[in-house]
């Protein structure tokens, strides 16, 4: 940036109807007094190479990227943290030197949220994850990171199952879709880490939980989806995906800012947007 520039970021995605992303930053930089600003940018995915060069151009501070474009991105930027290498998705874009460097803070995201909003343990503990995408990826290596004693992928796809179970390495197996009931009865942790129930589609139906379970899902929005009330209904320790969504936006904050992010006003904004689309 030079000297006086105003400092702006914002998301790449298509499409961005349901992102909260804008509201959870522009709350963030308000709460600490930054004059930051914070866009939405609607990329198609023939637009994605441009659409990056311009961050180049107009020398944005930095980018979130969301789907379709957490991989697609990869090869057109200069750098990659440890994470987005690991994982194969960016989330986050920071320009430096004018370099733009990719990094992936859904693995810091998920750790952070199970350490602190969920509380949950897992170490030792038997893992399930539902889906073979990028956020499944991350959650995959968050949890290996947490030392699980075995992370399970479930997916339609074996090839894509067994791709990201192997990011766990030896802990890692990758279970056909078919078992997903059974894979769960047996797991003490549960992620669904695909799209399903988004639209109230019903997941694992016919599944039995109990009280020493830990179930993931996800989507945040809507914050509470079939697979949730099922798991808490049956005693279960369940959470949306709003947890998750905050710490990885916390730590773009960081990577962009240098400073410690404003969680409790990030958490409030989304929460807030996500009220305010239910009530439409």
């Amino acid at each position: 940036m030079i000297p006086g520039e105003p400092h702006f970021a914002g998301v790449l995605g298509w499409p961005l109807e349901r992102t909260l992303s804008p509201a959870i930053h522009a709350a963030a930089f308000e709460s600490v007094g930054l004059p930051w600003v914070y866009l939405a940018w609607a990329v198609p995915p023939e637009s994605l190479a441009s659409a990056v060069e311009g961050l180049r151009v107009l020398r944005a501070s930095g980018a979130n990227v969301t789907m379709p474009h957490k991989e697609a991105i990869l090869p057109l930027l200069d750098d990659l943290d440890e994470d987005a290498r690991a994982v194969g998705a960016v989330n986050t874009v920071a320009s430096g030197g004018g370099r733009l460097i990719g990094h992936n803070t859904d693995v810091s995201g998920f750790k952070e949220f199970l350490a602190g909003d969920a509380g949950a343990t897992i170490s030792g503990a038997r893992c399930v994850v539902l889906g073979a995408g990028g956020a499944a990826r991350a959650v995959v290596k968050a949890l290996s990171e947490l030392d699980a004693e075995v992370i399970s992928v479930v997916a339609r796809d074996a090839h894509k199952a067994a791709s990201v179970a192997a990011i766990a390495g030896a802990r890692g197996r990758a279970e056909p879709w078919t078992a997903n009931i059974w894979a769960v009865a047996d797991a003490d942790v549960v992620v669904n880490a695909t799209p399903l129930g988004m639209n109230k589609e019903k997941l694992l139906e016919g599944a039995r939980f109990d009280a020493g379970q830990w179930v993931v899902d996800l989507i945040y929005d809507p914050p509470s989806t079939p697979l949730i009330d099922s798991a808490r209904s049956q005693g279960a320790h369940a959470w949306g995906g709003i947890g998750m969504l905050v710490h990885q936006a916390a730590g773009s904050f960081r990577i962009w800012t240098g400073q410690e992010p404003p969680l409790p006003a990030m958490s409030a904004a989304a929460v807030t947007a996500i009220a305010g689309r239910s009530r439409d």
